[in-house]
């Protein structure tokens, strides 16, 4: 069913694309008065010097590469908790490495418009805020004591050709990807007693304020593909795919499992064919394919890319 948006459009002046119009830039709007009255500084909303809780999970045990398997049974308590700690981290740096990516293609894509509009004011904003997640998550896993995780040479130079390249609908599908996959596992941390409170705060503020960066997101998707034709919606759906499949595939490095004093190896092999994690990546999915689909941008070689990485 077409948006009343899309019926009778009515376009805004000062430097918007063509399909940008006044219920766009109302969404924009209400996210700044959102950002106005519920937004957290880090560095004061959680207690840093806190000692980390004896026995505490990194996130959820049921949100382990490893839980369920065999290999999980036979670890101790201890590698548990410091599995969960090093995947955690490892999901943090990859955060990191994506939303220094995010920030790029946004300031871009808002270079030369309008600085009086309320989607550019809350682009910045929503630079700001990713700006401070970088930090916050920066701080978390330097108190954890985890390492920085980085993709491999060759997902770098992916995650560099795609911030360079990607424009509109693409740029802001790999945003929403990211944001959307991961907002499913910390609305479990955030409230998981076995887990440490610093993550519980930090995905606590990164669910609050990422909840306006999803919505901007589909919002600016929409606009992008008013009037998109065919050919266009199947290289953007195909785009989007490569770009969760680098995502989702980088979140949990291999060492993570050297530092748990595990075989990396057997526990590789083992995490990629579980069935629980299997299961999990289609439930922090289901929303975003839901709305890939209602937009077009679920085709059959995107669906292919999807189900290789199992958020189908």
């Amino acid at each position: 069913m077409a948006h009343s948006a899309e019926r009778t459009p009515t376009l805004t002046p000062g430097g918007h694309g063509r399909n940008h119009t006044a219920a766009d830039d109302d969404v924009s709007k209400r996210l700044l008065d959102s950002a106005a009255t519920l937004s957290y500084d880090p560095a004061t909303e959680i207690d840093w010097d806190a000692p980390l809780e004896p026995g505490h999970y990194g996130l959820n045990p049921e949100w382990s590469t490893l839980y369920g398997t065999a290999l999980w049974s036979e670890m101790t308590e201890e590698q548990r908790v410091v599995l969960t700690r090093h995947e955690v981290g490892s999901i943090m740096t990859t955060g990191i490495w994506f939303e220094m990516i995010l920030q790029q293609m946004v300031l871009r894509d808002q270079y030369l418009k309008d600085p009086a509009s309320a989607e550019f004011r809350f682009a910045l904003t929503e630079i700001a805020d990713e700006c401070r997640h970088s930090i916050m998550f920066a701080r978390a896993c330097e108190k954890m004591g985890v390492p920085q995780y980085k993709p491999n040479q060759l997902v770098a130079q992916a995650g560099r050709a795609y911030k360079a390249l990607a424009r509109g609908e693409l740029a802001y599908g790999g945003i929403l990807v990211a944001e959307e996959v991961l907002d499913v596992m910390q609305r479990d941390w955030m409230r998981g007693e076995n887990v440490l409170d610093i993550v519980r705060g930090t995905s606590r503020i990164h669910v609050v304020e990422e909840s306006r960066h999803m919505k901007f997101a589909r919002q600016e998707i929409r606009e992008r593909l008013r009037g998109a034709g065919t050919l266009r919606r199947r290289n953007a759906a195909f785009g989007i795919a490569a770009g969760a499949y680098v995502i989702v595939t980088s979140m949990v490095h291999p060492s993570v499992y050297k530092a748990a004093g595990l075989d990396v190896a057997r526990a590789v092999a083992e995490a990629r064919a579980s069935e629980h994690r299997r299961a999990m990546m289609r439930t922090s999915s289901r929303h975003l394919m839901a709305f890939l689909a209602e937009n077009g941008l679920l085709t059959g070689a995107s669906t292919t890319l999807y189900r290789r990485i199992h958020m189908l």
